[in-house]
């Protein structure tokens, strides 16, 4: 439930914030220069957020990120109040990000410890499945909040949700993944993302997924600003309209999240992923085409079911090879890694479709979207089994000094 209302609150976020930017300074650019922000304060935040979680109380973290950005979110009305003041989103979305990371991380490393290995990928589509009914629910209610009361209005309603989710996580009692490590030992932050890294860096499937995420994840991480502009600026409609065909696209995430298991289980792993993300890139293309909101939709639909495909499976993979006590710093060091060029990417492709249009931008960064995951043919990922990818996490754990994790994992 808690993941749920904090789902609902990012959802909120995900519509009023652009449309915040957009209605106080009518620019493209700007919303692409807020979103590489928030971009740039993940990438930052993932150079600790492992070694926090890793050492602290996971559900004392989980609460005290959703009651900082309660805040964060919180200050936006209340200064809105005097007027527009563009500004405090340069200074609230950065942090907002930063504390999304930490209970991202901290989130993923609680699911291996409440079901079996097996049971994983099933565990994270049903917590997807979750998290999309509250995308559903959240943009729409966002766009026609925004569009009657303005998006100061949605964002407080954001506000609002994380206090909630904040609430029910207090009541809960989560029990902890592997032993935490030394709070007294002396490990700086390069350090330990650099034992993750490492982690990465000898695993045979993760080490050619991270490469190929860092270009996949450049090109998609503004596409929600380009979507948006191009049904205001190109199509000339209402900030509800936004709202409903975002909501309509998380439709996607949803039949995602239903197929994701039973397509790896079928196809397996690399099969699965690759072709997730190309077909991902067809429908980003697509919505360039698109000159009907329908259409837009659908191929919106398209781009988030694909992407949930990959997401779950992605996740559920670094969950089972990955040696519990780690598990913290390996999740974050592989978001920062393949988080590495997002803030440019979001700008790019922003600037892109303000010089360019956002038709030509959508189907020049899907082209490059499906070539990019085509290229993982001739990687490893087609070359190792999962089961050989599990047998690679115990065997580097095991490994002498040259390959041995740091002490204290």
């Amino acid at each position: 439930m808690a993941q749920t209302l904090s789902a609902l609150g990012d959802s909120f976020s995900y519509v009023a914030i652009p449309l915040l930017v957009l209605h106080a300074t009518g620019s493209v650019a700007q919303m692409g220069v807020v979103t590489a922000l928030g971009g740039a304060a993940t990438l930052v935040t993932g150079v600790f957020a492992g070694v926090v979680v890793d050492r602290f109380d996971r559900r004392r973290l989980l609460v005290g990120c959703d009651l900082a950005r309660l805040l964060l979110y919180g200050s936006i009305p209340l200064v809105w109040l005097a007027g527009p003041r563009p500004w405090l989103l340069y200074l609230v979305l950065p942090l907002a990000s930063a504390f999304g990371m930490v209970f991202r991380v901290a989130h993923v490393t609680v699911v291996p410890s409440l079901v079996p290995a097996d049971e994983i990928t099933r565990a994270n589509s049903r917590l997807f499945a979750a998290s999309s009914t509250a995308y559903l629910v959240g943009p729409a209610l966002a766009g026609l909040l925004s569009g009657r009361f303005g998006p100061t209005t949605a964002i407080a309603v954001d506000a609002a949700t994380f206090a909630v989710s904040a609430a029910v996580l207090v009541l809960l009692r989560l029990r902890p993944v592997g032993a935490p490590a030394d709070p007294a030992e002396s490990e700086r932050p390069m350090d330990v993302l650099l034992a993750g890294a490492r982690f990465i860096a000898r695993h045979p499937t993760l080490r050619p997924m991270t490469v190929l995420l860092t270009v996949l994840s450049s090109l998609t991480f503004g596409l929600t600003d380009v979507v948006i502009y191009r049904l205001k600026h190109d199509l000339g409609q209402s900030d509800g309209t936004v709202g409903y065909v975002l909501a309509v696209g998380i439709v996607g995430t949803l039949l995602g999240s239903v197929a994701v298991t039973r397509l790896r289980r079928r196809y397996g792993f690399a099969p699965t992923w690759t072709g997730a993300w190309a077909l991902c890139g067809v429908a980003m293309a697509g919505i360039g085409l698109a000159g009907r909101v329908p259409v837009v939709a659908a191929a919106a639909t398209a781009v988030l079911g694909c992407s949930a495909v990959a997401g779950i499976a992605s996740m559920s993979l670094r969950q089972e090879v990955t040696p519990a006590p780690l598990l913290g710093r390996v999740t974050s060091a592989f978001w920062t890694l393949h988080s590495a060029l997002t803030p440019l990417g979001a700008a790019a492709l922003t600037a892109a479709a303000a010089g360019y249009g956002s038709s030509a931008t959508l189907i020049a960064a899907g082209a490059l979207c499906t070539a990019t995951a085509a290229t993982a043919l001739c990687t490893p990922l087609f070359r190792v089994q999962p089961d050989r990818a599990l047998g690679a996490a115990d065997a580097l754990v095991e490994q002498g000094d040259g390959g041995r994790l740091p002490d204290g994992v």
